[in-house]
């Protein structure tokens, strides 16, 4: 085994309200320059949305992420639209990069016509500017752009993810009356399988050894934009005023000084957590070239239990701190994901293996639950009453696990999002979440019986022990509870930076030849 310690993250979507409050603290801190007006670290997308930029999932667009070669257990992935042969090909011409129209032309106003115009009868405006150009434009996009409007066909509707989904289903989203969104924050994954490393043709991005991060050495870029073209999730971006890729650096150096990123200090509905998950580097190339079936199961069995006495020899065998693995046994993001099963990453399907995971929205399914269809009585359960021409349900905890089918949102469209298609597994985080939301009923206001919540943890895995610790987690948990960051350890970074003969040394991820061989 080759033991590696990751810095880790989860974002609990059942919390986020849509603030954009880490958005703005991370802007204020690192992209508050010029050239960075678009550069939109940390954004926060509505769902069903384009996103930004406008449909960064779709990849036959974009080219983004890894592609399998071959149906066999040992084939290898290639970068779907970079690459040695294809980046040599696209280096003055790349036509799967996104445009400053999908992001959209940074702005600003001309402020003094409000002040300099001369007395008149109208009112004054100030008119916009390109900060590219300086000529006046006609704003027709902006920072979340789309914010808040699902259900509208100029995004929502547009939705790479409601592909497989019928049109009834669709129809169903998009009622007014029954109109439903999520919003879904995002950073750079800081993958396990970074397309970004692999596709850069100057070596100018590498994964840190110590903690996973990847970053953009900017001495070494030379604005080739591979990196954008073969991030599936567009968290590189191109600085057009100083023609250099930059990206999140995950607030490496607030972390190393034991304070959270900003976006996840900043964050009001506290949806954030981050902590350390202890892998297997050796089975990255396995795993990444997994049948897409079992590619999020794959994922998951790559982290390791770092209470495991062999796991931990391995560990500190390969130089992980006792800090480290300390940490990664307090971790947060190893109980979401590992031991409760609650959270899953985004978009597994591209196969960078991202280390950024969320748990799923369980959203409201009482408003679906009414059908003005009887024809359906049999799928939805007993009828309780009829009430202005719509048939009403039985909503005891007995059918509850039921709705989960007939949610607002379908099972489907989040399989998309989190599960590389697989509706088992969002079925039961759903069940999990549902289950944890039964038994603090019991517990709180009793009007659920005990044999019903304790059946209700049973369905789902639980125990009641598991279901406190959920509840903590979720809703009461301090600061240290939810951000278990490891100690740095600022000898190894000096080791890091020496140089071996020539040449620099660590190039990040345990490349020690320098930096000709980043990549994976």
């Amino acid at each position: 085994m080759d033991i590696r310690s990751q810095i880790s993250m989860i974002f609990h979507l059942d919390k986020c309200i849509g603030c954009h409050t880490c958005s703005i603290a991370c802007k204020n801190i690192w992209t508050d320059r010029k050239g960075a007006e678009y550069q939109w670290w940390n954004n926060v997308e509505t769902k069903p949305g384009t996103g930004y930029p406008s449909k960064w999932e779709d990849q036959d667009i974009y080219k983004g992420g890894w592609e399998k070669k071959g149906n066999g257990s040992g084939d290898s992935i290639n970068l779907k639209g970079a690459g040695k042969v294809k980046g040599f090909g696209n280096i003055f011409h790349n036509p799967s990069l996104p445009v400053i129209d999908d992001y959209y032309e940074p702005f600003t106003y001309k402020y003094l016509d409000l002040i300099e115009a001369k007395a008149g009868d109208d009112q004054p405006t100030a008119r916009p500017v390109s900060l590219i150009t300086g000529e006046p434009i006609d704003i027709k996009s902006g920072p979340n752009w789309d914010d808040d409007l699902s259900g509208t066909p100029d995004y929502a509707r547009k939705d790479p993810n409601l592909e497989n989904l019928s049109p009834a289903e669709q129809e169903a989203m998009f009622q007014l009356e029954k109109m439903a969104f999520f919003y879904l924050p995002r950073i750079c994954n800081h993958c396990l399988n970074p397309a970004c490393v692999a596709s850069c043709p100057s070596g100018a991005l590498y994964k840190r050894g110590e903690d996973g991060i990847v970053l953009v050495n900017q001495e070494e870029c030379r604005g080739w934009r591979m990196c954008v073209t073969a991030c599936p999730y567009k968290k590189t971006y191109y600085n057009w005023h100083t023609g250099k890729s930059e990206k999140c650096i995950l607030c490496f150096p607030r972390i190393e000084a034991g304070l959270a990123p900003a976006c996840m200090h900043s964050c009001v509905g506290r949806i954030r957590y981050l902590g350390v998950i202890l892998y297997d580097a050796d089975k990255i190339e396995q795993v990444a070239a997994s049948d897409e079936k079992d590619l999020v199961q794959n994922h998951m069995d790559i982290m390791l239990d770092p209470n495991d006495p062999d796991v931990i020899e391995a560990a500190k065998a390969n130089g992980i701190a006792d800090s480290t693995i300390r940490s990664a046994q307090a971790s947060p993001t190893y109980k979401f994901v590992k031991e409760w099963g609650l959270a899953l990453p985004l978009h597994s399907e591209f196969r960078t293996l991202p280390m950024l995971f969320y748990v799923p929205p369980l959203l409201p399914v009482m408003a679906s639950l009414g059908k003005s269809d009887p024809d359906q009585l049999d799928k939805m359960g007993p009828v309780v009453k009829k009430w202005n021409d719509d048939w009403l349900y039985d909503t005891s905890t007995d059918e509850i696990f039921g709705t989960l089918d007939q949610a607002r949102f379908p099972i489907e469209y989040m399989a998309n999002l989190f599960s590389a298609g697989d509706t088992a597994m969002i079925q039961a985080r759903l069940e999990k979440l549902m289950a944890v939301r039964i038994y603090r009923r019991h517990v709180t206001v009793g009007d659920v019986s005990a044999e019903k919540s304790n059946e209700a943890l049973k369905k789902a895995g639980l125990t009641a022990k598991m279901a406190d610790d959920i509840y903590y987690l979720t809703s009461l948990a301090k600061f240290d509870d939810r951000f278990v960051i490891p100690a740095a350890h600022r000898e190894q970074a000096i080791e890091m930076m020496e140089f071996t003969g020539d040449k620099k040394g660590s190039a990040g991820f345990g490349f020690k030849e320098g930096s000709a061989q980043r990549g994976l």
